[in-house]
């Protein structure tokens, strides 16, 4: 990974326990663009939702190209109090040269929202 590869927005885990709530955590490996793409390089999402609510208490990514970017939806889902369940129909825009069709972010709120 280059510099700049990476992207976090609200709580990490640890930051989480620290703060009192029973984080559930995901991980979703993906590509950046679609990965049929030229060029396409791998991308990491970790999600970290509150037990019970699922509210989104925090993300990070890791990756290249558009891969950071990806982080603002997370934050804009934080600042709304969304739970992972509502960022699942989020309607995240599909270029084979940025995103895959299911883009990565909504994969790992699906994952997140089964999960708590």
């Amino acid at each position: 990974m280059q510099p700049g590869d990476r992207a976090r927005t609200g709580l990490l885990e640890a930051e989480a326990h620290a703060a009192g709530f029973e984080p559930v955590c995901v991980t979703v490996e993906s590509t950046t663009p679609a990965g049929y793409f030229p060029g396409a390089s791998p991308m990491t999402v970790k999600m970290i939702a509150e037990r019970g609510t699922g509210r989104l208490l925090g993300a990070q990514l890791v990756g290249r190209e558009e891969s950071g970017k990806r982080i603002d939806v997370c934050a804009m889902a934080l600042w709304q109090e969304m739970t992972v369940e509502e960022m699942t129909v989020l309607d995240l825009g599909y270029a084979p040269p940025l995103a895959p069709v299911w883009d990565p972010v909504l994969v790992a709120a699906r994952k997140a929202a089964d999960a708590v």
